[in-house]
């Protein structure tokens, strides 16, 4: 029996579908710009395949020479193969509605900017033969995945409140995990998900994407402030007084995500969505490679 849905999802699925395509274009564009046909993950290690030749070095036994390549130099070379692992990537994107903020027309919401990201990464791990999939749901490899990723992160709606949070009982052993907010509300939920990371010997990255206007605080005069559900409310009639004591608790909060992501083994930024996706995206794929393989400092 099917189902037909209420003409406002029909709606709401119809608009983002249209979407999807120039998502997906954009971020593979974005993608190739980053890392073209190469994989920033790859490391030696226990498998079959080969990665590269490596000259011996002392603590290298005699039988993982590789006698036919070295034959041709004066030196001893080792046969490095890369490593295989049955680990996955975990891709969390925040639809709080406070991520449909944007404070100008020239510049994309906080959510655009982040599907966006999370497209061109997953794409860039697929690539690589990576399994990757959003955070609680299957993770693939292969092409068709990719597309599976753009439908998901285009049709997932706004949820009704400012703000949402991931679960941590969402997270698997030894995922690679990357977290995409503002984290401008109550940042608990942080410290519960990565201490349950540490635990399963999950690492990943938590990026801030954050409006120009809420990293800068331009605002001056009076000036009604409220949250897109209209929850939160406050009305100043001196925003410019404000804005010392408001980039002091921004500093505050950055420095907080920065210390418990470090604790954890994990990488903290902060980027904003008028700055450069390919800076972005080239910090979040060299931070996932360094997350490879390493422990909790």
């Amino acid at each position: 029996m099917s189902i037909t849905p209420p003409a406002g999802l029909r709606a709401r699925a119809e608009a983002a579908s249209g979407h999807l395509p120039g998502l997906i274009l954009s971020a593979e564009r974005l993608a190739a710009m980053v890392a073209p046909g190469a994989h920033g993950l790859r490391r030696a290690g226990p498998g079959e395949d080969f990665w590269q030749y490596r000259p011996a070095a002392s603590g290298d036994g005699a039988r993982s020479i590789d006698w036919r390549r070295s034959a041709r130099s004066d030196v001893q070379f080792v046969r490095d193969r890369e490593a295989q692992t049955a680990q996955a990537a975990a891709i969390w994107l925040s639809r709080g509605q406070g991520m449909d903020f944007t404070g100008g027309p020239d510049r994309p919401t906080k959510a655009g900017f982040g599907q966006l990201l999370a497209l061109a990464t997953g794409m860039l791990m697929l690539r690589g033969g990576e399994k990757v999939g959003l955070l609680g749901q299957p993770a693939r490899a292969g092409r068709l995945q990719a597309d599976r990723l753009a439908e998901a992160l285009a049709l997932t709606p706004a949820t009704g409140q400012d703000d949402d949070t991931p679960s941590p009982g969402a997270l698997r052993p030894g995922q690679r995990v990357v977290v995409l907010s503002d984290f401008l509300a109550d940042p608990a939920w942080v410290g519960d998900l990565l201490a349950q990371a540490a635990g399963l010997g999950v690492r990943g990255v938590l990026l801030q994407i954050l409006d120009p206007d809420e990293a800068r605080f331009p605002f001056d005069g009076a000036v009604e402030f409220r949250s897109l559900t209209g929850a939160l409310r406050h009305d100043s009639r001196d925003a410019g007084g404000l804005r010392a004591a408001y980039l002091a608790r921004l500093a505050e909060r950055q420095d907080w995500l920065g210390a418990h992501a470090r604790q954890a083994g994990w990488q903290f930024a902060t980027r904003q969505t008028d700055g450069d996706a390919a800076e972005a995206l080239n910090w979040l794929w060299q931070a996932l490679g360094q997350s490879v393989g390493q422990g909790a400092r």
